[in-house]
This record gives C-alpha cells, sequence and structure tokens, in this order.
C-alpha cells in the first residue's frame, strides 16, 4: 500500500514528511480550539479577565451594565471618547493562610480592557456611573436630537 493514497485529498504535498503534516495539524487544531476559548484578541476585550457586559437602549438613554466581581471601584476606569465607551481596570486578588503545619499565600493579578460602540449620540457630560456589589452601572442620556430620529414605520399587509 502507497503511503501517499491514505493522505486526504488536498494534504498531499505533505507526504514526503509525515511528522511535519501531524504538527501542522496539530498547530490548527489548538489554533481552533483556542479560538472558541476566546483566548485570543484580548486588546478587544474578549480574553480571559474581559468583564460580561449587558447593554439596553430607551427611549432617553442607554445603561451599560458591567459584571466585576472582586474588583475594587478604584481600580476601573471608566471613559467615553468618540463615541466608544471604553472600561478599564485591574483585578488584583491574595490569598493568605496560616494554620498549624503550614503556611499559604496565593497572588493573581490582570487586567481587562473593554470597548463598547454606543449607537447613538449622548450628553456626555450628564454620563452618571454607579459601582454596587460588584456592577458598574452606566447610564449614557440621550441627545434630544437622537431621540427624534427614530420614527414609527407602518407595517401593511400584502393586498
Amino acid at each position: 500500500m502507497d503511503f501517499r493514497s491514505l493522505i486526504p485529498f488536498g494534504r498531499r504535498e505533505l507526504a514526503e514528511d509525515p511528522f511535519t503534516a501531524m504538527r501542522r495539524e496539530m498547530d490548527r487544531l489548538f489554533e481552533e480550539m483556542t479560538k472558541s476559548f476566546s483566548l485570543v484578541r484580548p486588546a478587544l476585550g474578549m480574553g480571559l479577565l474581559a468583564p460580561r457586559v449587558d447593554m439596553r437602549e430607551t427611549e432617553t438613554a442607554v445603561e451599560v451594565q458591567v459584571e466585576l466581581p472582586g474588583v475594587s471601584e478604584k481600580d476601573v476606569e471608566v471613559q467615553l471618547a468618540d463615541g466608544v465607551l471604553t472600561i478599564k481596570g485591574e483585578k488584583k486578588q491574595e490569598r493568605e493562610e496560616k494554620e498549624r503545619g503550614y503556611y499559604l499565600m496565593e497572588r493573581a493579578y490582570g487586567s481587562f480592557l473593554r470597548q463598547i460602540p454606543i449607537p447613538v449620540e449622548v450628553e456626555e457630560d450628564k454620563v452618571e456611573a454607579k459601582f454596587d456589589k460588584g456592577v458598574l452601572t452606566i447610564t449614557l442620556p440621550k441627545k434630544p436630537t437622537a431621540e427624534a430620529k427614530a420614527k414609527k414605520i407602518e407595517i401593511k399587509a400584502a393586498s
């Protein structure tokens, strides 16, 4: 039996070195796996430490809620520039246990960044941020012109 006949269509060029082919295939599998775990793209806010965000729009404002368990409000920075809301900060955890016969000290540090495009014009001087029990709530009031731009469109039945 010819070794080349066992290689799937389109991969016959790798027949000369089976170990290189296996390595390339393993690299491809690991790359696909890390994409599904969001280990890539931390700069866009999609990394392991990226906080979960809920965003909803009402008639008068856009409200953004960010889950930040274990983070202090003094370690979080919120900015609004060019229609993009930026939330960045640092998570610091320390744990120390002293018991008879052992001593345990653990530290974990990491930073996060989320950038959220805001779909409407907001009154930047009236934006408010509140931090309560690990949840950051940012209220972005809409400009009156942004509220007026929405027009309800009547749907007619086909005749």
